[in-house]
């Protein structure tokens, strides 16, 4: 007897996602699945572990309990428990959530954190991510003016993690769930609309379908798509100019002037990373493009990690700590 529709519809991505070239260095190795016991990660769960005993490989499962909500390890025993009936080797790991922007950011950073050190190597971290979540991704880059980097979303394969669902609606996911028996836990924070996403899912993207008489979310994931293969063949072409322009441990003014500016403003970017810069905004790439393209003398901008950008020499220079190349 084939399987109800919700449980193919999420085996069958799974089945895809592992199937595909970007994940085959990982064939062979133990699933891993992050699972906070909600619709999305349960039914990942029970498609990885369809997948897992066809494939012959063990299936891991790790569910993080940031503690910020009262009940919270009685949620993630329930999640273990769920996991473990799925077949999966579940481990609950509690953490403490603190540090810079705000708890839901700094949740992300713990979690992430423990499922890189749970991860065995050379296995993949399935990660929960529907066409919904990348929706909302591409609506809160756009709104934010953050660039196509941001609006192209999130990648299926992003070693170590992977989303099969990008491709999947959470409707999907929760029928799923109710075709299999399990009961996934809903999150209160998924209702609360003092969280951008919250409104966005609730509010933004419901008048969206109704306005634009639906298949928002779809055209939203269509369009991250195709800004994802965009940038890539952008940066790969970025990635050989900043070979021919590299002048010792920077960049050569002149040579750079002559690279169209969207290719130019990612050697420089792939640049100052690579040189440690902590982050690089588009004030920043543009400030740092008038040293190329406006040059009249001037100092450059300061950048994040008390770097320095400067032009010396006919070539670009950053300097680290607050000591500043002479200009010239």
């Amino acid at each position: 007897m084939p399987p109800p529709p919700a449980v193919s519809a999420v085996r069958g991505a799974v089945r895809r996602l592992l199937g595909s070239a970007e994940a085959a260095p990982f064939r062979g190795a133990p699933l891993v699945v992050a699972c906070s016991g909600g619709a999305d990660s349960l039914a990942l769960a029970a498609a990885a572990s369809h997948a897992a005993r066809h494939a012959g490989v063990a299936l891991r499962a790790v569910v993080v309990d940031h503690g910020l909500q009262v009940g919270s390890a009685d949620v993630a025993a329930r999640a273990a428990q769920q996991l473990t009936g799925l077949g999966a080797v579940a481990e609950v790991v509690t953490v403490q959530v603190d540090g810079p922007g705000g708890p839901e950011a700094a949740a992300r950073r713990a979690r992430y954190r423990v499922l890189r050190e749970k991860r065995p190597p050379g296995s993949l971290v399935l990660l929960g991510h529907t066409l919904d979540d990348q929706a909302e991704t591409v609506l809160l880059g756009l709104g934010r003016g953050s660039g196509a980097r941001s609006i192209s979303g999130m990648r299926p394969v992003d070693p170590p993690w992977a989303r099969p669902f990008l491709g999947v609606r959470r409707e999907t996911t929760e029928a799923a769930c109710r075709e299999l028996g399990l009961e996934p836990w809903r999150d209160p924070h998924n209702a609360d609309a003092r969280f951008t996403r919250v409104r966005l899912r609730t509010e933004v993207l419901p008048l969206m379908e109704d306005v634009l008489q639906g298949g928002v979310h779809e055209a939203l994931a269509r369009t991250a798509q195709q800004l994802r293969e965009d940038a890539d063949a952008l940066d790969a072409l970025a990635a050989a100019e900043r070979r021919r322009v590299a002048a010792g441990d920077g960049l050569d003014a002149l040579a750079l002037k002559e690279i169209p500016a969207a290719l130019r403003r990612r050697v420089v970017r792939a640049w100052l990373l690579d040189r440690g810069v902590p982050e690089v905004t588009d004030a920043h790439l543009r400030a740092a493009d008038a040293l190329v393209s406006d040059w009249r003398g001037q100092g450059g901008p300061r950048l994040p990690g008390d770097f320095v950008l400067s032009r010396a020499h006919g070539t670009l220079q950053v300097g680290g700590a607050g000591r500043k190349p002479p200009n010239g």
